[in-house]
């Protein structure tokens, strides 16, 4: 029997009414039935957008050659993913949500610090999906003619917020069964946008671009990473915790990751060759990253490449939404786990209209509170990714619920190292956006007092906060806290059966 915060249910019942009730809790043995190449769908579809073409215009901003960029590209969008991988091992061995997980080497109050950072990542990626896709209408409608000014713009929110939202309140079984039949629809789509795009290549132009530093080739790496996998490492064991508890842990790192990295990889790949041929494209993806594609298609591709724009992003932002529910839960919130869907819908509703409606800039803020809030997660998961480099053994799963279990309230080594990667992170990051997102100018304090030519200086563009941040929390929770998780997993565990509400 499975125990959610609306009552029980059985299995059975809950698959008749189409909508997951499992909320933060447990799953149960007889429900861990996934294999790990069912991890391929949802990761595969939630990424197979044509937003990652758009994407490549972001990476050459930094003022790097094609080849350059293409290294960039392939090595962070593999690397982030591998990550995710490495985090989806702890659905298997724990069956709960990632930041129910996250109790272990946090504690199970001390998580709510990484968790409140988990659920503001998840948000603001929802909503720039939503964004997208709300833009990407409005442009392709203009272009056929039939837009109606604001009245375009209220129903594509309502619409596409409304797909969002339903999609994740009925929950994982139907988002599983739903992303293997987006990931073909989507696929073919961008196949032969592709094909139809390619006609606008000029290799030469392409292969011109004068090489940029180092730094700046760092700093797209960054780029590249908290854009991709890293934007998603705070979930990835929500989507494997349906994993059978026999299921390879190298086989779980291995499907997240292809599913994951296959299609971004060779989608900014020719983003790249696109951008860099085009400079009204690469100007034009700032204000509008998917409208500004649309603008080298022919007439009678609009419709279909609009339709699998807006299922790709749905699908993604459907990841995300579900997600930040359980996120939600985790932090304490008393709802069924349907409801924390729908609020975070209405935040999402709320936040695209004020985009869509009253922000002067869209990219610009969004990558400002991308690179801010990279940092802390980022040390997140390199805490993360060493505790479960350090364990053994699953998860006590009644431990994961109970503040005098043996991972306790709080772990003052992960807070601490957390929040002292932050600081140094930050320091080493700067605000690209001044102008546009002013409230991040206070980032960059330790370019100058480190001697690395402060705010205006070549490092500052390498966002070396985000890599250190990552590798200083892994190391830093690999030394000093193995004798804790050696503790901790000493003494039988309970029974790994049933399920248990959270306390």
């Amino acid at each position: 029997m499975l125990r959610s915060m609306s009552g029980a249910r059985t299995v059975e019942q809950t698959r008749r009414l189409g909508v997951e009730t499992t909320g933060i809790e447990i799953i149960a043995e007889a429900e861990r039935t996934a294999r790990p190449r069912d991890l391929f769908w949802p990761w595969f579809a939630a990424n197979v957008s044509v937003f990652g073409i758009s994407y490549a215009a972001f990476v050459l901003g930094f003022g790097i050659s094609f080849w350059q960029a293409v290294l960039v590209t392939v090595v962070g969008v593999v690397l982030s993913f591998l990550l995710c991988g490495i985090i989806a091992i702890a659905g298997k061995r724990g069956s709960a949500p990632t930041m129910i997980l996250s109790r272990a080497p946090f504690g199970v109050v001390g998580q709510k610090v990484p968790g409140v950072i988990s659920w503001l990542t998840s948000i603001g990626w929802e909503t720039f999906l939503a964004i997208s896709a709300v833009l990407a209408t409005t442009t392709i409608f203009e272009r056929l003619g039939w837009s109606s000014g604001s009245a375009t713009k209220i129903i594509s929110t309502l619409v596409v917020a409304a797909m969002i939202v339903l999609a994740s309140v009925a929950g994982y079984h139907l988002i599983m069964r739903m992303q293997s039949y987006l990931t073909w629809i989507t696929g073919i789509v961008t196949v032969v946008f592709v094909v139809i795009a390619a006609g606008h290549i000029d290799w030469a132009t392409v292969t011109a671009m004068k090489s940029g530093t180092w730094q700046s080739t760092v700093g797209a790496l960054v780029l590249v990473m908290t854009g991709f996998g890293l934007g998603w490492i705070n979930i990835a064991a929500d989507w494997s915790r349906y994993q059978r508890r026999d299921a390879s842990g190298a086989a779980i790192v291995g499907w997240n990751t292809f599913g994951g990295a296959v299609a971004p990889a060779l989608l900014v790949v020719f983003g790249l060759l696109l951008a860099g041929s085009d400079e009204s494209v690469m100007k034009g993806i700032g204000s509008n990253p998917i409208g500004a594609l649309a603008e080298v298609l022919p007439t009678w591709f609009l419709v279909p490449f609009l339709v699998a724009v807006i299922l790709s992003l749905v699908s993604g932002a459907v990841l995300g939404i579900y997600s930040s529910g359980l996120t939600l839960l985790s932090l304490g919130v008393r709802i069924p786990r349907p409801a924390a869907a729908l609020v975070d819908g209405v935040i999402l509703t709320l936040g695209t209209i004020w985009v869509v409606f009253f922000a002067s800039s869209f990219i610009g803020p969004f990558q400002s509170f991308l690179i801010t809030l990279g940092v802390p997660l980022a040390s997140w998961a390199g805490i993360m990714i060493a505790d479960i480099a350090l364990r053994r053994r699953d998860y006590d799963d009644e431990s994961l619920f109970d503040p005098r279990g043996r991972y306790g309230a709080v772990d003052w080594t992960s807070i601490l190292t957390m929040l002292g990667a932050s600081l140094l992170g930050w320091g080493l990051v700067i605000n690209n956006y001044a102008a546009e997102a002013s409230w991040n100018n206070w980032q960059g304090y330790l370019l100058g007092p480190l001697g690395l030519g402060g705010k205006d200086g070549t490092w500052a563009y390498a966002n070396l906060g985000v890599l250190l941040s990552l590798l200083a929390s892994f190391v830093i929770t690999y030394v000093a806290r193995r004798g804790t998780v050696r503790r901790q997993e000493s003494g039988p565990y309970a029974a790994p059966e049933g399920s248990h509400a959270d306390r």
